[in-house]
């Protein structure tokens, strides 16, 4: 796991290739099915790129958004989920524009058998959300995007997995013994998200986040302890990735709540996201949170990489 860490930029030399006669430029309009580690790229691609009008499933079937003029891109990093395959073959059936994106397996196979246009990651053998990186360029591909492309393949001269490590241990250490709970502002909610299904996934802990300032509505008031329910809160500890380019309003509300917490005996780790660029900002924590998940896991004897507990679910829905 630290290895796929620590090569993370050089995903970003990948050329994705589009394979199929279709015209992807022609379109404005999108929606992405996927799941867990396969629906990272297109939550991170709404944080970089807001305006675009991106529906993101993760379902079955397709959502009851409007379908006209819409491609949707079918993404699997296994080619093997049954939820994407479902979409896969209601798209067919509406006779939808439709891209895939895999590395394989069965959606690949369907793709290939049914003439859709399809992207093939590298199979590298590292888990899928140790893939943002392929599946964040390849994404891209599907969409047209080629401006964002270029940019975004900037990256890989850009990020320093190893100089985050050192932070990511610290966190780890500091962390030991705590459930995480991640906050960022609405813009950076892909981000937030990002890093709790990092250390659900990889730290193999539970940790949860939100959103300010929706949380500051409703979820603080959990957390005004007294002395009754004072235990319930001992165990959480809070991470508040605060961005330069937040709304001056999210910066005041993540000082006042960093005091309020504090003065309630909670904990507290505020992280700025650092970066010349939004796609600097984002993947440069996504690294750090990499590292932090992964320390983690070493500090519990833990494996960091499989997810076991996936695999015997899958098993059991069969």
């Amino acid at each position: 796991m630290d290895q796929a860490i620590k090569d993370f930029a050089k995903q970003f030399s990948y050329q994705p290739q589009l394979e199929g006669d279709f015209d992807n430029s022609r379109f404005q309009k999108f929606i992405v099915c996927g799941m867990g580690g396969s629906h990272l790229a297109a939550n991170i691609l709404k944080t970089v790129e807001p305006q675009l009008d991106l529906v993101i499933h993760s379902d079955y079937g397709l959502p009851t958004a409007d379908l006209a003029g819409r491609l949707v891109i079918a993404m699997s990093y296994s080619g093997n989920t049954e939820e994407v395959i479902e979409s896969f073959n209601q798209a067919l059936e509406y006779q939808l524009p439709l891209i895939t994106i895999a590395v394989g397996g069965r959606l690949l196979e369907l793709a290939k058998a049914n003439g859709v246009p399809y992207i093939q990651l590298p199979n590298t053998g590292i888990q899928p959300r140790s893939a943002l990186g392929f599946m964040f360029l390849a994404l891209l591909k599907a969409m047209g995007q080629e401006d964002s492309l270029n940019q975004a393949s900037k990256l890989v001269h850009i990020l320093k997995p190893a100089d985050l490590e050192p932070a990511g241990r610290g966190l780890a250490e500091k962390f030991a013994g705590s459930v995480p709970i991640i906050y960022a502002s609405n813009r950076n909610w892909s981000v937030a998200y990002n890093w709790k299904i990092k250390l659900n996934e990889t730290g193999k802990i539970p940790a949860f986040y939100n959103v300010l300032p929706e949380m500051n509505h409703n979820e603080m008031i959990g957390f005004d302890v007294k002395d009754s329910s004072q235990e319930l809160s001992e165990k959480f500890y809070f991470v508040f990735l605060r961005d330069p380019d937040d709304h001056p309003q999210i910066k005041k509300r993540f000082k006042v709540l960093e005091s309020l917490y504090q003065n309630r005996g909670l904990r507290v780790e505020a992280i700025d996201l650092a970066g010349e660029t939004v796609l600097e900002k984002i993947f440069s924590s996504l690294l750090l949170a990499d590292w932090f998940a992964f320390y983690t896991a070493q500090n519990y004897g833990l494996e960091s990489e499989l997810v076991p507990m996936v695999e015997e679910f899958k098993k059991l829905i069969q």
